[in-house]
């Protein structure tokens, strides 16, 4: 799952994004409002973790604009405010969390996975898709309860297929959100096909369907028709 933190103390944007990392998050940066702006409105998400204190603007800006563009990213506000009416406007806007620092990064990471699966799983803690299950806290896969070792690339590669089953992803959809700002620095998609072989190879080996059709021309779709 991709995410983007904006926040300006270097200190505290380096720690939470090398703690995503470590949970398996694909995790972008920014320092101030206009870059944060900028990245809302150029590339999609699936959570947002937004300071109110930026440089030259508002956090709670960026949360208006998500709703303006219909984004479906989820929405965490921190701030060092404690003040109660900063939270109510950022939950009037469309935040669905707000945070005060200073935070355990273990809490915001739990509040992530809540928002994650209540948007894209209904909330359940594991994720089902006919015989394949996924234990997003464990990174674990199983296929007719067989255990399947995926890569960490392999594993959110099949997270988000499950998460957009049965809708085309274009090529370079997927590499922006697998592989975050790292996919602009290559000249073609080569590499996600070897990714999804790999996928594909290791669920058939395990007994199951091949449920990831390629669209020609375009991407992938996942499903089982």
């Amino acid at each position: 799952m991709k995410i983007l933190i904006i926040e300006d103390e270097t200190a505290l944007q380096q720690s939470i994004q090398k703690y995503l990392e470590h949970q398996g998050y694909v995790c972008e940066t920014v320092g101030d409002f206009a870059a944060g702006i900028e990245k809302v409105r150029t590339f999609n998400y699936d959570c947002v973790v937004v300071d109110i204190g930026l440089p030259y603007g508002s956090g709670l800006d960026i949360v208006k604009e998500l709703k303006e563009i219909e984004s479906k990213a989820g929405i965490i506000i921190i701030s060092a405010k404690n003040a109660l009416e900063d939270k109510l406007k950022g939950l009037e806007y469309g935040s669905d969390d707000y945070l005060t620092k200073p935070f355990h990064l273990s809490e915001l990471n739990a509040r992530i996975n809540a928002i994650l699966r209540r948007r894209n799983f209904g909330g359940s803690k594991i994720i089902q898709f006919e015989e394949i299950k996924l234990d997003p806290e464990a990174q674990r896969v199983t296929v007719n309860n067989k255990a399947v070792e995926l890569t960490e690339k392999e594993y959110q590669l099949l997270e988000y297929f499950i998460a957009n089953k049965r809708r085309v992803l274009t090529k370079a959809a997927i590499a922006e959100h697998i592989w975050g700002d790292e996919y602009e620095q290559v000249s073609n998609y080569d590499f996600i096909y070897t990714h999804i072989k790999n996928l594909r190879k290791k669920l058939i080996d395990a007994g199951c369907e091949d449920y990831i059709k390629t669209v020609y021309g375009t991407g992938y779709r996942f499903t089982e028709n």
